[in-house]
Parts: C-alpha cells; sequence; structure tokens
C-alpha cells in the first residue's frame, strides 16, 4: 500500500488500483479527490472538512462514497445513499478498503470550548488516522499516523501517546500551520532518538511526498 501526504491533514492511500482518501479539508489542494472512489471524513473543522470540495468531487464523479461521522453527515447536504454515518466500533468496507472506526470526541482545547465529534479510522488493519485525538485502538497498529501540530495538541501527550499504541512507525500529519523550523523541532522530540524516545521510528513527508508502506 502506498501512502501519499497531500498537505495538513489529507493523506491518500493506493492499493491494487484502488484510491482512499482521508480528511480533503481547507488546506488541502483542489485535485485532492480526484481518482478516488471512497472518503473518510473525521470531523467537521475546516482543515479536515470542505464541504464546497466535496460536493463538487460528488457531483464530478458518480462513483465517490464518503464515510464520515453524524456531525459533518448533517452539515453536508449531500445524497444519504452516497455519504454512510459511521461510529466508534463500527467496521465497513470502502472501495475495497477494510477499514474500523475508533473514538468519539475530538481532543480537549479547552474547558470553556465545546468538543465536536471525531473518530478515527483504521484502514486494512496497517494505518491509523486519528482525526484530532488521541485515540488508542484495541488492536495493534503497525502505522500511526501522528498529529504532531495543532491548538490541543503538546508534545509530552504525543510521546506518551505512541508509546500506548506502540505502532511499527509514525508519519507525521496535521502540520500545515509549522514553518521549517517549527517542523525540524519537533521531529527532534518525536522520534526513537528523542530526548524523551517514543523508541519508533518517526517520519516527516512533505505535500505530495509517497511512503510506501511494509
Amino acid at each position: 500500500m502506498e501512502l501519499t501526504k497531500l498537505g495538513h491533514a489529507c493523506v491518500t492511500l493506493e492499493r491494487d488500483g484502488r484510491r482512499l482518501v482521508i480528511d480533503p479539508g481547507g488546506l488541502t489542494p483542489e485535485d485532492a479527490l480526484a481518482g478516488a472512489d471512497a472518503v473518510l471524513i473525521t470531523h467537521e473543522h475546516f482543515d479536515h472538512f470542505s464541504p464546497e470540495k466535496l460536493a463538487a468531487a460528488l457531483t464530478a464523479n458518480p462513483a465517490l462514497r464518503v464515510w464520515t461521522n453524524e456531525s459533518v453527515a448533517r452539515a453536508f447536504d449531500g445524497d444519504p445513499a452516497r455519504v454512510h454515518v459511521v461510529g466508534d466500533g463500527d467496521a465497513f468496507t470502502a472501495d475495497g478498503f477494510e477499514v474500523r472506526a475508533y473514538g468519539r470526541w475530538h481532543a480537549e482545547l479547552h474547558p470553556d470550548i465545546p468538543r465536536v465529534p471525531n473518530v478515527g479510522f483504521l484502514v486494512d488493519g496497517q494505518v491509523f488516522h486519528p482525526g484530532d485525538a488521541l485515540t488508542v485502538p484495541d488492536v495493534p497498529v503497525p502505522t500511526l499516523l501522528l498529529p504532531v501540530h495543532g491548538p490541543w495538541s503538546r508534545v509530552a501527550d504525543l510521546i506518551d501517546w505512541v508509546r500506548e499504541v506502540k505502532p511499527a512507525r509514525t508519519i507525521g500529519v496535521h502540520d500545515g500551520a509549522l514553518n521549517p523550523i517549527g517542523l525540524t523541532m519537533l521531529g527532534t522530540f518525536l522520534g526513537e532518538q528523542g530526548p524523551a524516545p517514543t523508541g519508533v521510528p518517526y517520519t516527516h513527508l512533505t505535500p505530495g511526498q509517497s511512503h510506501e508502506l511494509p
């Protein structure tokens, strides 16, 4: 399976000629959904979900289907036969990819700020995209997509989360607000050789860069 980072929190997974897109939001290239018949959306925030972009893609491709939580589905005025609501514990097949949903809520930003629903996706038992949460699946996770930066995240929490999940590898996402200095600084903390080692290799991909998964 080949993973390609399209920018910020959006990635594509390609296998056997099929293409799955996760979280094509407002910081994602306009052509992110080209060639895809399945899209997963973790939650409603603009950097993960663009109603306009998704509506245009559904119009352009009658075969495209969406899997997301109820909150996103309500916010999007789409054909209910093509927008599937899923939640924690659900398992489904999206264009040949076997997917399991984990988690219920976005990470807390502040006690005064209401939390929104958030669901993470484990694809083919290989790649876990958590959205904006530090959910721990109840099964092994070979490749963990690590949201390295956001108003809700701390490096200490990320390190502890990686240690708890115990993936074979991590790949950084959710970094659209970082400059090269910030990316480098976080990379020194999140790898297996950091000052508080996770014991897990960390990879940072630039937008458009791909990584072949074992």
